[in-house]
Formats: C-alpha cells, structure tokens, sequence
C-alpha cells in the first residue's frame, strides 16, 4: 500500500518489438504472488489492442480488470494521448489505491511530452522512465549500437526525423537503460551494445534483462525522475515536438490491421514472411491460425526480422472438433452454444493482426500476408481432410502468466 501523498509511476519506454509486454506480464504476475496493489496503463497505436488484451489476460487483471485501463488508436505522447492518459490516471486514482502504476507505451511514443506531464502532477509521482533497448535489432541493424549515433548525427545533417531520432531521443530521456534480449546475440558482443547505448545518455543506469526478469520490489527503490537532467533537452527539442504532438502515428510510421476468420496456409505464409519480411516493417503481432494447427489459438510476435509463434490457448471450435476432449455431454453442448454465437465460418476461430512499419512497405507486406489466408478452394480441400505442409517450428512456446 501506498504510504505517501504521491503515488510512483513508473513508465516502460521503448521502441516496437523491445520486449515491454513481457516485462509488464511479469511485473504484475509478481504484484499477484506478492499481494502488491498496483494498476496498468497500456497504449497500442493501432486499433487492434493486442498489447492490452495480453495484459488483460495475466490472472490479477483477469480478477479485476478495473486495475487496468486501455488506450489505443493513438500514440500516448500526442496531444491526444496525453488526455486520456490523464483521465485513465484520474480513473484509477479514484477507484483504486495503488501502491504503484505501471505505463506501457506504444513504441512510436516520445518521452518528452509524457516527462512534462508528469512534471505537473502534484497526485502522482514519476519515479522511473525505463527504456527497452532491443539487443537483437541494434545487433542486426545498427552493428551492435556502433551505426545508431553516426545515423542520428546524418539525420540531424539533412535535417531528417525518423525512428532513429525517436530512438535515441528515447534513451536521452530514460532514468534506466534495459537492455532485452541478449540471450539471442553473441554474449561477447553485449558489452558492445552497452557501451554506444552509455555514450547517448551516461547519466541513465544499465541493465541486462532476460525473459522479463525485473523484480518488482527493484520498483520501489527508485529515487524519482531527475526532470532536471533533461531541462536543456527539452529546451532544444520542444519546438519541434510540438509539431509532432499533434500527430497520431508520427515518424512516417503507419498501421494495418487484418481481420479474417480463415486460416493461414502454412508454407505459403512461411515463404512470404522469408521473401517480403524486411526492417521496414518494424512490429507485426495478433492472434491467429493455422490450417495445419486448427485447435491451437496462437499469437504472432514479430519484431525487426525475428517472428515467433506462442501458443495462448485452444479454440472452443478444436476442442468440440476432438473426439478426445475428455468433456461431460454437457460442457460440450455448453461450447455448443458459445460457438454457435460467433460470425465466422469456423466458430470462435480467426485472425486479428496488426502490421506496423514504414508507410512506403506496411501496405505491400500486409497485402502478402492476407494472400497467404486459404482461397475457397482450399477450404474445400481442407474440409476433406488435405494435409498442409507445415514449416513453421513443432514446438511453440505456451505463455505463462
């Protein structure tokens, strides 16, 4: 429980595909085990809240869903974004008491209009703005942190803005610097990373974090944010972010959203994803299926050029399809009825994605991926009984709260 007048928030920053969600997922897994009161804001760009639906599914927000609040088709730095962000605090603060609120940003959110807002509250308090630095991406994309200053100096050059500003302007205003995914590099190469990630912002200290791992109680400890450290730079940025707030996907960054009940054909989606999957297109995730898997409700993660494949649950549909359920006459008439509800052509089954990237490639690779869903014909065959190769790995990881 929250003892002083000021209740500590603390932000989790960080480009797309960084590892936020898993982070979050974690924390407040741990708030459960150790009877912490806390609260969750999350903001997805796009209007297919994926990150709010996972964090809604931890077991603490399935118990209470007032402890969270969703904000999604805007990007929480415009000005947009900042309203509801204050009416999703006003709301917790009068029908919770948190010893603690936790913030997930979208990935294309600046800091900087979050620091001043917070800057003004006298009912909350920031005590940390970590940024997520995804290991794997700087690995692949900036040469292990050594291309990402001389591309920031080139932008600043031609008088250029885009994810590599968003980036480093990140990490000038982050209190810690997490750096995740570093089990998926060369662990001599870490320190690497470390080093031109410091020399952006020495002040902010720097941690490795694997799968999550961040103990909750570390939260408690934090000193508060240091608005002083960054007075300069917001100086010398706010002009040129007050032109920015107004926008709801800044950086030339663009969303897509895929709705379909059918399923995904699986070679030809692994081959469209091998072909067209390019750094452009900087974060792709949803929930769907596929022709060779129809029980398995899974979700899609794709960050830079990694793609994983995570198992969340089994479709109601599968489970009635198995003649090995193990399920009363009645548990199954009851999903029946449930089944029977839903618009699609194969009960509760479908296909919610959201592709998010440069506008130059998210339409070209949206319009692939939707070619990869069954064609009528298809359908038929798969009815009948057709096998589709499959590719995609044989063991999928199942998410835990």
């Amino acid at each position: 429980m929250n003892t002083s007048q000021e209740v500590p928030v603390v932000i989790l920053n960080g480009f797309l595909g960084s590892g936020k969600t898993t982070l979050f997922r974690s924390l407040l897994s741990q708030s459960q085990t150790k009877d912490i009161p806390i609260c969750a804001i999350v903001n997805d760009m796009s209007e297919l809240d994926v990150d709010g639906e996972l964090i809604g599914t931890t077991s603490v927000v399935e118990e209470d869903s007032s402890i969270m609040e969703s904000i999604s088709s805007c990007v929480l730095s415009s000005k947009q974004g900042i309203k509801r962000l204050d009416q999703a605090i006003q709301k917790l603060l009068i029908n919770q008491n948190p010893a603690l609120i936790i913030i997930e940003t979208s990935g294309s959110c600046h800091p900087m209009p979050l620091v001043e807002y917070f800057q003004k509250q006298n009912q909350v308090k920031l005590s940390g703005l970590f940024v997520l630095i995804d290991s794997l991406m700087l690995s692949h994309d900036f040469n292990y942190g050594e291309r990402l200053i001389p591309r920031m100096q080139q932008n600043l050059k031609e008088g250029k803005r885009d994810i590599v500003n968003l980036m480093v302007e990140q990490i000038l205003f982050c209190s810690h610097l997490i750096l995740t995914k570093a089990d998926r590099i060369d662990q001599n190469r870490l320190p690497d990373i470390a080093t031109y990630v410091q020399q952006i912002n020495p002040l902010a200290s720097t941690h490795s974090v694997e799968f999550g791992r961040l103990t909750i109680e570390s939260l408690f400890e934090l000193e508060g944010y240091d608005y002083y450290k960054v007075a300069q730079l917001v100086d010398e940025l706010k002009p040129i972010l007050e032109s920015e707030e107004t926008t709801d996907r800044p950086y030339n960054i663009t969303s897509r959203v895929i709705n379909d009940d059918r399923p995904f054909h699986p070679q030809r989606l692994w081959d469209t994803c091998h072909q067209y999957l390019d750094k452009r297109i900087y974060r792709s995730k949803g929930f769907f299926w596929l022709a060779s898997r129809d029980k398995h409700s899974l979700l899609w993660q794709q960050a830079a050029g990694g793609i994983s494949l995570e198992l969340i649950g089994l479709w109601r549909a599968g489970i009635i399809e198995d003649v090995n359920n193990g399920l009363l006459e009645i548990e199954i008439q009851h999903l029946k009825e449930l089944v029977a509800k839903e618009p699609g052509r194969f009960g509760d089954r479908h296909c919610d994605l959201t592709v998010i990237g440069d506008k130059t490639q998210v339409n070209q690779f949206t319009d692939k991926l939707m070619s990869c869903f069954l064609t009528d014909e298809e359908i038929e065959h798969w009815n009948a009984g057709h096998q589709f190769d499959d590719p995609w790995p044989k063991n999928i990881v199942s998410i835990k709260n």
